[in-house]
């Protein structure tokens, strides 16, 4: 296996897949969602930590979201079981599977 070199914040991983953030962020929030090392905490100092994905952990992201989006019934599911906020849910509901 390779040497991780870069990551990516979660922030610019939701800009690059046209994602809402906080959706990732709670995907992100479980480190089971994706493989081990895929999701890396940095911190920088102060009291919070910023969230970072491995080019391999943006893929795995990819693909889990695309599988998801099979369908709305499956769009849904995904939501229920990745995501706890039901605000997130609701505003990622409007937007559609895609």
């Amino acid at each position: 296996m390779a040497a991780v070199t870069h990551v990516c914040t979660i922030e610019h991983v939701a800009k690059m897949l046209d994602e809402d953030l906080e959706m990732l962020e709670a995907i992100a929030e479980n480190d089971d969602n994706l493989s081990y090392g895929a999701i890396i905490s940095i911190y920088t100092g102060s009291e919070e930590g910023i969230t970072a994905l491995t080019n391999d952990g943006i893929g795995e992201l990819k693909d889990m979201l695309h599988d998801a989006r099979r369908s709305p019934d499956a769009w849904h599911s995904f939501l229920k079981d990745f995501v706890a906020d039901p605000d997130i849910i609701a505003r990622v509901k409007e937007n559609g599977p895609r």
